[in-house]
């Protein structure tokens, strides 16, 4: 059980704390993707390049995948909703200066002040969720809304950024977070009452360094890859590093009492398959939203409001889904939901291996739904797979490394995009993205497969393993 710092406080109804975890994760999860509309927009302000574009999404996703285990943990130890309100005010002042951004430099530093905020809102969040709600059947609830919340937000990015960005500049769509933070904030100051973790994780500093070096080497060296040459010093270097550093990982992380990754988690087979199909739809999702943006209006000729206008079929696919997929995993598991999300995928990145410069938009549209209805259907049981089963007492971190999985596939998808276009796009830009859509194919193909290995009993058995180890006395012996 979590302690609580003010018992006095009057009890919040869980649903009330639960809207205002979801406004901090609309703010978040619709930042995530409605800067992609206006990239076009913000090359031509910026005289930024497709590099620099990358940037400006990765810098974020690539913060947030890395400081969000290390989030989760601080939270426990220090208090949720503390670490929530500092986060923030963090993510808002990040957004006010984003919007001021003078080049494409300073857009991309203030885009990492952002991503700190945005570590200490999603996992801590999730933690108070699962904190509140005790019984699983209300718990597995609360994480659909969460799921839909997040499915949503997403999916609404675009189209809101498009209208923003026609009407206002790109600069007003960093405007939109201060309303919603500022609500969030004193919201959560009101009515989320102040709790710990009985007994939260020790800080590591050296598992938090190599977690950012594993990602951090990796994505600059997908990104500049095209520029510096595959086979120049730089690039082999930077991906040797990380190899190393993932391995000075997973050695060093299991001998430590309190660790911050506690490799226990990925014993079980449902958990360490959740997190591939995170990696897998998120890669998808974003890379989809980055060559999108560019096709319609550097291809198509389209304004930044008709592009928006262009992605309400996915958008609309995955608010009436994600709902559904937290009803069906509610009632009938994460199978049903993922098998209908693994094939929705496999269909749209087939569909969009035919693209060109002139595919009809009646193609396009329907491809769009189809796509949506495969991302509105994974969220719920990406969440519900990564808090069930496993003890309340570590819920902010296996939350974190759900959210990490998410935002690792967030980066890796724009970097791969962007690299995969970059490369062929002597070939003309609908050709060019054809093997990224293909690449897509793979990973749907990929979600089938292990929704089907996470819910063979074999899976449900590593989960109760998982837990009675997770329970039992840290692995490590090494303070």
């Amino acid at each position: 059980m979590n302690t609580t710092i003010n018992p006095g406080r009057p009890t919040t109804h869980p649903n009330l704390i639960l809207g205002i975890c979801c406004l901090s994760l609309l703010m978040v999860a619709m930042d995530i993707t409605i800067v992609n509309v206006a990239l076009p927009s913000i090359r031509q302000d910026l005289h930024a390049s497709i590099s620099g574009l990358q940037w400006v999404i990765d810098a974020y996703t690539m913060v947030v995948a890395s400081l969000l285990m290390l989030a989760g943990s601080m939270a426990d130890r220090f208090g949720r909703r503390r670490v929530f309100q500092t986060g923030m005010a963090l993510f808002v002042l990040g957004s006010l200066l984003c919007s001021v951004a003078p080049n494409t430099q300073g857009l991309v530093a203030f885009r990492v002040l952002q991503a700190l905020g945005a570590t200490m809102l999603n996992p801590v969040a999730m933690s108070i969720i699962a904190n509140t709600f005790h019984e699983p059947k209300a718990r597995a609830r609360a994480i659909g809304v969460w799921g839909a919340v997040a499915g949503v937000a997403m999916a609404l990015g675009p189209v809101i950024g498009g209208a923003l960005t026609e009407s206002f500049g790109w600069r007003s769509l960093f405007w939109v977070n201060l309303p919603i933070g500022l609500a969030a904030r004193v919201l959560a100051a009101r009515y989320i009452p102040e709790s710990k973790a009985p007994h939260p994780r020790r800080v590591d500093p050296v598992g938090q360094l190599l977690v950012f070096a594993v990602l951090a080497t990796v994505t600059y060296a997908v990104i500049e890859g095209p520029r510096e040459g595959w086979a120049s010093m730089v690039i082999i270097g930077l991906f040797a590093v990380a190899l190393l550093a993932l391995i000075a990982l997973l050695v060093y992380e299991p001998r430590r009492h309190e660790p911050l990754i506690d490799v226990r988690f990925f014993r079980s087979a449902p958990f360490s398959s959740a997190t591939l199909i995170a990696i897998c739809s998120f890669s998808a999702f974003s890379g989809f939203l980055f060559l999108n943006a560019l096709y319609l209006q550097e291809v198509r000729g389209f304004s930044a409001f008709h592009t928006g206008l262009c992605t309400l079929p996915l958008a609309v696919a995955t608010m009436l889904c994600s709902p559904l997929s937290g009803r069906l995993v509610g009632t009938h598991g994460t199978l049903p939901s993922l098998l209908v999300s693994g094939t929705a995928t496999v269909v749209s990145a087939l569909m969009m291996t035919q693209l060109t410069a002139t595919t009809p938009m009646i193609y396009l549209l329907i491809t769009y739904v189809i796509f949506g209805v495969g991302f509105g259907m994974v969220n719920a049981p990406i969440t519900n797979t990564a808090v069930s089963g496993m003890p309340k007492a570590q819920a902010g971190l296996a939350a974190a490394v759900a959210s990490t999985s998410r935002q690792i596939g967030a980066s890796l998808g724009v970097a791969l995009a962007g690299t995969i276009l970059g490369s062929h796009v002597h070939d003309g830009f609908a050709e060019a993205s054809h093997p990224f859509w293909w690449l897509v194919t793979g990973g749907g193909a990929a979600v089938l497969l292990l929704a089907w290995l996470s819910n063979t009993p074999w899976a449900r058995d590593t989960t109760r393993h998982a837990a009675h180890l997770l329970e039992e006395a840290p692995a490590g012996a090494t303070a």
